[in-house]
């Protein structure tokens, strides 16, 4: 009876110790696999860190805080985001204007229609910009623990728009549709009437001379 007893805590013994063992192993594959898979992310968009100030404001041409009204995703080219632009603090802008992303690259966030951002870019023709995922470019959140450039920039939503506006100011936006319709009803100045007019009487003689010359009955 004895021996039936010490056989049998020996095995439970044994089971216990090689469970162990494989509890201990099924944590270190899963913890090194978790570790690659993070390192593999962090490692994988790496922008250089940047410090709110006129020396990195210096780097973009075009910079707003505006709300995302549409959003066209990548079709083999560039997505488009159209903004409607709330405060204008560096470059030429209408009160809308559309920036152009990249997608399937390294960094790539996404835009939302109803997002609101603060943008820093650069022109790719008048009309458009180029996002940059690098740069300090920031969304908005209504839930303040989840923004995390906050901690990768040092200063919240709030502090870089107000930053922005104190040290750049606001412009004014321009009115391109406006100057485009007020041209048509303006009259041509004298002197590109006189123009217009020398120019019309050199084709009228032109004219009269050629049919002349090779219309003679």
């Amino acid at each position: 009876m004895e021996l039936c007893t010490s056989l049998c805590t020996h095995r439970n013994n044994l089971q216990g110790t090689m469970l162990g063992k494989i509890n201990v192993a099924y944590k270190f594959f899963f913890g090194t696999l978790l570790l690659v898979l993070c390192r593999s992310v962090a490692t994988a968009c790496e922008c250089p860190l940047t410090s709110l100030g006129r020396a990195e404001c210096d780097k973009y041409e075009l910079i707003f805080k505006g709300k995302v009204l549409s959003v066209v995703t990548c079709d083999h080219k560039f997505g488009e985001a159209l903004f409607e632009i709330q405060e204008l603090y560096k470059g030429n802008s209408t009160k809308t204007f559309k920036v152009l992303f990249e997608c399937n690259v390294t960094c790539a966030s996404e835009f939302r229609a109803g997002e609101e951002w603060i943008i820093y870019t650069r022109y790719k023709q008048i009309g458009n910009a180029m996002m940059d995922w690098c740069s300090r470019s920031r969304k908005y959140f209504h839930n303040e623990p989840e923004d995390f450039y906050t901690v990768t920039y040092g200063n919240d939503y709030y502090e870089e728009a107000k930053f922005l506006k104190d040290s750049l100011g606001l412009h004014r936006f321009l009115k391109t549709e406006l100057a485009s319709v007020e041209g048509r009803n303006l009259i041509p100045e004298k002197g590109l009437t006189a123009l217009l007019f020398i120019c019309s009487l050199a084709f009228i003689i032109l004219f009269y001379w050629l049919f002349n010359k090779f219309f003679k009955f």
